[in-house]
């Protein structure tokens, strides 16, 4: 059978794509390696509660368009990104907020806590930022640099923030108001019933194919479509010609615990050094489940290797600069590339979405 399509992946990007086509009447063969569909936002049932597998997928935007396109799918709830951060015992919400400098300083005021903020900065006298503890440092002081910054930072990019490059960290936002809500977006939530049923309405009537490697016979499954959508790593599909990108990539430890409730928040980090993991997250509060267990997955970011899943882009000048080499030779393809790996970018879910949506609009209208 001959397709119009042959899209590789059936993450968000993959899915938004084959539905799309399909409305215009485009038959679409969508496969994927793994033994799942919707890449990294998939969700496994584990007792009765729906597990992010591949780390917290929170979605918000302020893009109206976007947030009806989603909810068209399935119903999202009400789930507000509210993390704390947990530094020696001590408990601090994020993002940097009222609460947060009251919790450091027991100050009151938004001038009090600019004052604190400013004399900090001052006495540490930064000019020019050489490194990410620098930039830190001149933007938001000691205190919440080495409490809530320099452990958490360290550990996901597994350098010492003196080695980092600066330009990591180009502003810090400080918010002088008593909100915890980690996003500015007016949109946020999470699919009723998990992410599942979100890719599941994307690919409702479209072919798919799981635990299919896509280069063990690239040649024959090229030859099945007229067009190939490819949504893995820009690289690797053009056998790393120039050299191999870059990424951060994570290992989560999932443990099922007798208990209904083990730290009363989707999000808790751990911001000290000495603990391996960033976070632990507990899943039901996504959902605001009532289970009588409860499922927790403690987050360890590692470098990433072959063998390892590709999670976070390193977009530093070298890497840009090899990334932009592999654009310029894919525009000269009849291939479409999409999704944070094939373009390389630190994509949230709804700028994936947003990014299918605008190449399906300039292909199909």
């Amino acid at each position: 059978m001959k397709y119009d399509y042959l899209i590789v992946g059936a993450g968000l990007f993959g899915a938004v794509f084959a539905h799309e086509a399909k409305k215009k009447g485009k038959k679409c063969l969508v496969i994927d390696k793994r033994s799942h569909l919707g890449g990294n936002v998939f969700c496994e049932e584990v007792e009765g509660i729906n597990v992010h597998k591949y780390g917290a997928h929170i979605f918000h935007t302020n893009d109206r368009a976007i947030w009806d396109y989603v909810n068209s799918f399935v119903e999202f709830n009400r789930y507000t990104n509210s993390p704390v951060a947990n530094y020696k015992g001590e408990l601090y919400n994020l993002p940097f907020n009222m609460n947060t400098f009251y919790q450091l300083w027991k100050v009151k005021t938004p001038g009090e806590a600019k004052a604190v903020i400013a004399e900090q900065v001052r006495t540490v006298g930064v000019k020019n930022p050489k490194n990410l503890e620098e930039q830190a440092l001149s933007l938001v002081g000691k205190d919440i640099y080495e409490k809530l910054i320099k452990g958490y930072t360290e550990k996901q990019w597994g350098r010492k923030a003196t080695e980092l490059p600066a330009f990591i960290i180009k502003r810090l936002p400080l918010r002088y108001t008593f909100d915890n809500n980690y996003f500015n977006d007016k949109y946020q939530g999470i699919p009723i019933g998990g992410y599942n049923k979100l890719i599941d309405g994307l690919l409702d009537g479209i072919e798919t194919r799981l635990e299919v490697d896509f280069f063990k016979d690239k040649t024959e499954l090229i030859e099945t479509a007229d067009q190939l959508v490819f949504t893995g790593k820009i690289d690797e599909y053009y056998d790393y010609r120039y050299g191999k990108l870059e990424y951060r990539s994570l290992d989560f430890k999932h443990e099922i615990l007798d208990m209904e409730n083990y730290q009363g928040n989707a999000v808790v980090n751990y911001t000290t050094s000495d603990i391996p993991y960033t976070r632990i997250l507990e899943h039901k509060h996504f959902e605001f489940g009532t289970q009588e267990k409860t499922v927790i997955t403690k987050e360890y970011p590692t470098e990433w290797s072959g063998n390892k899943e590709p999670y976070y882009p390193i977009n530093d000048l070298r890497n840009n600069e090899i990334y932009s080499k592999y654009k310029t030779l894919s525009e000269k393809d009849n291939i479409i590339f999409g999704g944070r790996l094939a373009e390389y970018k630190y994509y949230d879910m709804h700028q994936v979405i947003a990014s299918a949506l605008a190449k399906c609009k300039k292909i199909f209208n």
